[in-house]
C-alpha cells in the first residue's frame, strides 16, 4: 500500500504481497512527478527514510526549476531520439571525424534508430535501455559490436538527459554488454622469415615494421624516411586510412599527436635497402599505389596472395604480425607499460587483457615457482 507524503512529494510503497510489509525484506519504490509533469518510479530504497529523502531532494529539485526551463525541458523531452541524435552527432566536436564519428552513425542506422528511433526522449528508461541490449543479443550482434552500440547509446542518453530531457538517468545501473578478446593468434618466428621471402616486397615491407616495430596496418602503409628521428627511434604520427586511402591522425590521438618507438637495426636497414630499389616520394613515403598512396586494397590483395601460397598457421592474419611485436617484447621482459605505449594501446588494460598470458608473471609461471617454493619449504 502506497504512503502519500504532502501534496507534490509523491508516495513510496513495497511492490510485494507480505503481510507486513514494514517489516519484510523487499525493497521500496517512490512514484513521484518529474519537472515534466510525468510519472515516475525508481526502485530500490532500503528503507522509509531513504525513500522520503529521495522524493524530498526530488521535490526540492522541482521547486528550484523556473517554468521557463520546465516548459523548455519538456519541448526536449517530446523530441524523438532519432531527432535528437540529428542535431547531437554534429555537436561532437571531439569525437575522432573519420572513424568514432562513422561507428556511431552507423550503429544509428543500422541498430539503434530502427529499433528506438521513434520513442521520445521522456519515455526512455532503464528497462527500455536494458530490452534494447538484451534484443542485440537475441539477434546474434556481435560482443564487440554491441559495446560500440551501447557506447553511442549511453553517449545520447546522458546528454538528453543533462540537457533535461529525460528527468531520470536511463542507464544507471544498466549493465552494459562486455567485450572478451579472443586468444590472440601469433605467427611463429620460422613462419614469418618464409613469408617475407615469398610476399610481394611491399607487403615484406609493411610487414617488418609490424613485427619489428608494432605498427598498426594503417601506420604501417604510411612508413616514412622522414619519421626516422634517430638511428634507433621511429616516430609514428599518421596512417595511411583504410577508407580514404590517404594521410589521416592515428587512432585514439588528435591531429599532430605522435608516439616514439624503438626502431630495430633490422627494420632500420630493410627501409634501407627498399630505398636503394625504389627512391622514396618527395615527402618521403615508401609505399605508394597509383593514387599515390598504399591503400588497404593494394594490402589486401597482396596478403590473400601470399595466404594462398604459404597457408598460415592456424588463426594467424595480416594483424597477427602486430601480435608478434607483443609476444616478442613481453617475453623478454619488457615492461607491459612500454608495450602499451609503444602499441598505442587506450589504455594498459586492453594491453593485460590481450597479451596476459605472454607475460613473464603468467599464471601458469607463477604456479610452478610457487610449487617450487612450497617443497622448498617442505
Amino acid at each position: 500500500m502506497a504512503r502519500q507524503l504532502a501534496r507534490g512529494m509523491g508516495s513510496f510503497f513495497k511492490d510485494c504481497s507480505c503481510v507486513k510489509p514494514a517489516r519484510c525484506p523487499h525493497r521500496y519504490t517512490i512514484r513521484f512527478r518529474d519537472a515534466l509533469g510525468k510519472q515516475r518510479e525508481e526502485r530500490g530504497f532500503t528503507s522509509q527514510d531513504d525513500a522520503i529523502e529521495r522524493l524530498s531532494q526530488l521535490y526540492a529539485e522541482k521547486k528550484a526549476t523556473a517554468p521557463s526551463v520546465a516548459e523548455a525541458r519538456r519541448e526536449l523531452g517530446q523530441q524523438t531520439i532519432r531527432e535528437y541524435s540529428e542535431t547531437w552527432l554534429p555537436r561532437q566536436r571531439r569525437m575522432a571525424e573519420y572513424s568514432t564519428k562513422e561507428n556511431v552513425l552507423s550503429s544509428l542506422n543500422v541498430h539503434i534508430n530502427p529499433a528506438l528511433g521513434s520513442r521520445k526522449l521522456n519515455s526512455v528508461t532503464q528497462t527500455v535501455v536494458e530490452q534494447f541490449l538484451d534484443d542485440l543479443e537475441v539477434n546474434g550482434v556481435g560482443r564487440g559490436n554491441q559495446v560500440s552500440i551501447f557506447r553511442g547509446l549511453k553517449s545520447i542518453l546522458l546528454d538528453a538527459h543533462e540537457k533535461g530531457g529525460i528527468p531520470s538517468n536511463p542507464v544507471k545501473g544498466v549493465q552494459g554488454p562486455e567485450y572478451v578478446r579472443d586468444r590472440v593468434s601469433i605467427p611463429t618466428l620460422g613462419y614469418i622469415e618464409k613469408a617475407l621471402s615469398v610476399a610481394h616486397e611491399d607487403l615484406a615491407l609493411e610487414i617488418t615494421m609490424m613485427v619489428g616495430c608494432g605498427l598498426r596496418n594503417g601506420e604501417a602503409r604510411a612508413v616514412n624516411l622522414n619519421n626516422i628521428v634517430a638511428d634507433d627511434v621511429y616516430r609514428v604520427h599518421e596512417q595511411i586510412h583504410a577508407r580514404l586511402n590517404r594521410p589521416a591522425k592515428l587512432k585514439h590521438r588528435k591531429v599532430g599527436e605522435f608516439r616514439e618507438i624503438h626502431l630495430p637495426r633490422a627494420v632500420r636497414e630493410a627501409m634501407e635497402k627498399f630505398t636503394e630499389r625504389h627512391a622514396a616520394t618527395s615527402e618521403g613515403y615508401l609505399l605508394r599505389g597509383p593514387s599515390g598512396y598504399y591503400t588497404q586494397g593494394m594490402e589486401h590483395y597482396r596478403v590473400q596472395k601470399l595466404f594462398k601460397q604459404l597457408p598460415p598457421e592456424e588463426g594467424v592474419g595480416m594483424y597477427s604480425f602486430r601480435h608478434f611485436f607483443a609476444s616478442n617484447a613481453l617475453s623478454n621482459g619488457m615492461p607491459i607499460t612500454d608495450v602499451a605505449e609503444w602499441m598505442d594501446h587506450k589504455s594498459i588494460e586492453e594491453t593485460y587483457r590481450t597479451y596476459r598470458h605472454l607475460m613473464p608473471g603468467s599464471i601458469t609461471k607463477a604456479a610452478r615457482i610457487l610449487d617450487a617454493g612450497l617443497w622448498d619449504a617442505a
